[in-house]
């Protein structure tokens, strides 16, 4: 998008835009390398700010009158990082609420239990699904003989 319109006269703009975006993945790059939830948690945070500081300077370039042409794109980058905002909120979110305290802190014994209980844990799913289809059909079944009864009566 910069080599397509002039940032002219707003280098700073240009720069800050930048590196708001590259500052998005860095942090997350960074918080998963820290190895542990915490800080995970932490750099997304500033991972997630970074993206509105992004979507903040995309806000600035729309009002620009010389990015009339680019109104679309704009909105679509724009679109774009609030999806990802979004995105970084639900993984923020599910890391907040589980038991692994990070990479660091696995050994072979935790990954074998966690492998366990996320196995069990599906396990479960699948049984719950089978029993909620089973069920389906025996009301299913109920409904038909019910109606078979109506019929032989008229």
């Amino acid at each position: 998008m910069y080599k397509q319109i002039g940032f002219r006269g707003l280098g700073d703009t240009k720069n800050q835009l930048e590196r708001a975006a590259l500052s998005i993945s860095n942090n997350i790059a960074e918080g998963f390398e820290r190895g542990t939830t915490t800080e995970l948690i932490h750099f997304l945070y500033i991972a997630k700010g970074s993206c509105g500081e992004t979507r903040s300077m995309l806000c600035l370039c729309e009002r620009v009158p010389r990015f009339i042409d680019l109104k679309f794109e704009i909105s679509d980058l724009r679109s774009r990082s609030e999806n990802i905002s979004k995105q970084l909120h639900g993984w923020i979110e599910s890391l907040k609420n589980t038991d692994i305290k990070g990479v660091n802190f696995l050994t072979d014994k935790t990954r074998k239990s966690f492998k366990r209980k996320r196995e069990m844990d599906e396990f479960d799913l699948e049984m719950k699904k089978y029993k909620d289809e089973l069920e389906q059909q025996l009301l299913e079944r109920e409904r038909q003989a019910g109606e078979d009864i109506k019929n032989q009566e008229s």
